[in-house]
């Protein structure tokens, strides 16, 4: 089954918005195009691209995932548990990925089957999952991989480097499922409107459990990209990937109502997020005043949003109240 590369109105704006920045930078940014910077945004991109397509899934259905960043971290560190006591490659990837799973699952079990409020629940468990990881590493880091694990967040196939095949392998599954399977439209349906969904026979539960699971595959992915680039795994590896994913899928249009959401925006949003954040860092601006500027961005955004949804709102009744004169007049 094919999937469609058309783009929005939005999203062609996304488009030139990143473009336009791109060749700004690429002129005033020293060094922006350098061979270094370019394979340095190459590699960062990706992560924060993962973590970014899960947390998406997650506010399609009008929630949010906290603890996704500590997730990705309490895998990785998994991982890098297996890979010291000398296990295989695959067979500490599978430990990653089911510590990841575990995690996902406790936040679907409470949110779907309890009831309890996503920010609330993954607020608690981003504590948990960031303790466990502090217990497990003693606040330290654990390396020495083999050769064969530095290739995944390292290798390149030809010149594209291998954490982007990755990214554009996870963004196609992405839209696959969220275009063509019965369980993607009822993401958006659930988004939309729960007690409708509930009401037509969408086994609810069931969906959002997926939901979370998902968006802890993509935590586990991004984990083994990140300890294979830093050959090492720590508990804040990706944490500042929290507010970024955020800002990202909603500049990429994802509604935080939920229902509404593409992949294509997304990775429109991290690519202009990265090359902004990217240049910051070449004009020497301090790493806090980065953050500050991202925080601002995604303000800007969800009100420029919010103004959009009120004139649309306010279109719409105008039509109809337009509709009802010309029937009154007709009568």
């Amino acid at each position: 089954m094919k999937l469609s590369l058309k783009l929005t109105g939005y999203e062609k704006t996304l488009l030139c918005l990143f473009a336009g920045l791109f060749l700004l930078f690429s002129f005033t940014a020293p060094n922006f195009m350098s061979e270094a910077n370019l394979q340095s945004m190459m590699a960062q991109m990706p992560e924060l691209g993962l973590i970014s397509l899960g947390m998406m899934v997650v506010v399609l259905t009008a929630g949010i995932d906290l603890s996704i960043t500590y997730m990705a971290s309490l895998s990785g560190i998994a991982v890098a548990w297996g890979l010291v006591q000398g296990w295989p490659v695959p067979a500490a990837l599978a430990l990653g990925l089911m510590t990841a799973l575990l995690c996902g699952w406790i936040n679907a079990l409470f949110i779907a089957y309890i009831g309890i409020s996503p920010i609330v629940l993954t607020l608690g468990t981003m504590i948990l999952f960031e303790g466990i990881a502090l217990k497990l590493t003693k606040g330290g880091s654990i390396s020495g991989f083999p050769d064969s694990y530095g290739w995944i967040g390292g290798g390149t196939i030809g010149p594209i480097p291998v954490p982007m095949l990755i990214l554009a392998a996870a963004a196609a599954v992405a839209a696959l499922l969220l275009n063509r399977t019965v369980w993607g439209r009822s993401v958006y349906m659930i988004g939309s409107s729960p007690t409708a969904s509930a009401f037509s026979g969408i086994r609810v539960r069931r969906v959002l459990i997926l939901v979370y699971l998902f968006a802890a595959c993509m935590a586990a992915v991004a984990a083994v990209v990140m300890t294979s680039r830093y050959n090492s795994a720590k508990v804040d590896y990706g944490s500042s990937y929290l507010l970024q994913s955020v800002a990202a899928i909603v500049l990429g249009g994802t509604s935080v109502k939920g229902g509404y959401g593409t992949v294509k925006g997304t990775l429109l949003g991290v690519c202009t997020f990265q090359i902004l954040s990217s240049a910051l860092n070449l004009y020497g601006v301090s790493p806090h005043i980065v953050g500050l500027l991202m925080g601002a961005v995604l303000i800007v955004v969800l009100l420029a949003n919010y103004w959009a949804e009120r004139l649309q709102l306010a279109a719409k009744l105008r039509r109809r109240a337009t509709a009802g004169e010309n029937s009154a007049k007709t009568a």
